[in-house]
């Protein structure tokens, strides 16, 4: 597979610089060079040396004759930023992140990140959680509460570790979108499904919502829900750079289903639930995330968490170990029928 996209960043001021490489580092592309207009080395201009510049000057005047020598020497295509970077913890820091990505993506495509699935495949599986007496007496395994899983890069490993440690007859259902290549979703489902008691597969049309069951979102195009729990196939790719969107899929369980219990982000690069978590908290969602030092990437889960609504982060085994205290107490609260 080859190499995350290099992508080179002019700025005239150090902290719009830093702001912009650390945004494009967090989305898995690779910043090679990250300088001011006065410290440019001639060689970053050549053939091969760049994918992509992206030139943020507050005062364009200044640097009129720079930018003259920058369009006729570089090699490199040039992405000019429209507006300076807000503090990651702005509330409108994920849109800004989010537009940038997109422009990336259509400058120099996706990062390339590659899923070591049949490493995942030979871990060994956790030790699951005992089922609480609570959730031994539900027979009915129509969903009536559904949970959604959101990873990335490393993020397997994570979320079977995750199922893995669930105990039976969890009363959840769980949707998972795993930002993957559409060829390796039947690999992932197996992956998933070989050690755990969540049986697991693909979503499709008319797909259904059941307690004890992960359906993972197809990657070529975007699925909504019915009330009844159906899943409904749109014919439509996600909304934005990331595939399938963890967003898109919060929203489209919210409004479909009618409710979205709660969301987990697990390991990842870039920042997709970081939009729409925070809507969710607001609407009574538990949002937790995987803890930083569990993740391969800790990207994704911080951006959710630098949005203020995580509620909880763990590792896998600890995140499984509250869901099923959470989901106990839940059950426990409901009064017997008579």
């Amino acid at each position: 597979m080859a190499a995350p996209g290099r992508v080179g960043v002019i700025a005239d001021d150090p902290l719009q610089g830093h702001l912009l490489a650390a945004a494009i580092k967090g989305q898995g592309y690779q910043v090679v060079v990250c300088t001011d207009p006065d410290s440019l080395e001639p060689r970053w201009l050549g053939d091969n040396a760049l994918d992509l510049w992206v030139v943020d000057l507050s005062r364009e005047d200044r640097w009129q004759r720079f930018l003259d020598h920058l369009l006729e020497q570089a090699v490199a295509p040039l992405l000019f930023c429209d507006g300076q970077a807000p503090a990651r913890t702005a509330p409108h820091y994920p849109r800004w992140e989010r537009r940038l990505l997109s422009k990336l993506v259509d400058y120099i495509g996706r990062p390339a990140q590659q899923e070591k699935l049949e490493t995942v495949s030979t871990t060994a599986a956790a030790t699951p959680l005992p089922a609480p007496r609570e959730f031994q007496a539900l027979a009915d395994d129509a969903a009536t509460r559904v949970w959604v899983l959101g990873a990335s890069l490393g993020g397997p490993a994570a979320v079977k570790l995750f199922l893995d440690s669930l105990p039976a007859h969890l009363p959840v259902a769980f949707v998972l979108a795993q930002h993957i290549d559409d060829g390796f979703l039947d690999t992932l489902r197996q992956v998933l499904g070989r050690h755990s008691r969540v049986r697991c597969e693909v979503g499709t049309d008319g797909s259904r919502l059941r307690h004890g069951r992960l359906l993972i979102a197809p990657v070529t195009q975007a699925i909504g829900f019915n009330r009844d729990g159906r899943v409904r196939a749109t014919g439509q790719p996600w909304e934005g750079p990331y595939a399938p969107s963890i967003d898109q899929l919060l929203g489209n369980v919210a409004e479909g289903f009618g409710v979205c219990h709660g969301a987990i982000v697990f390991s990842g690069m870039g920042n997709d639930g970081a939009i729409a978590a925070p809507r969710l908290a607001a609407n009574g969602t538990a949002i937790w995330a995987q803890s930083a030092s569990s993740c391969a990437v800790s990207s994704q889960p911080d951006a959710v968490r630098e949005t203020g609504c995580v509620g909880y982060s763990g590792t896998p085994e600890q995140l499984a170990r509250q869901l099923v205290e959470q989901v106990r107490l839940e059950v426990a609260a409901v009064p017997a029928p008579r």
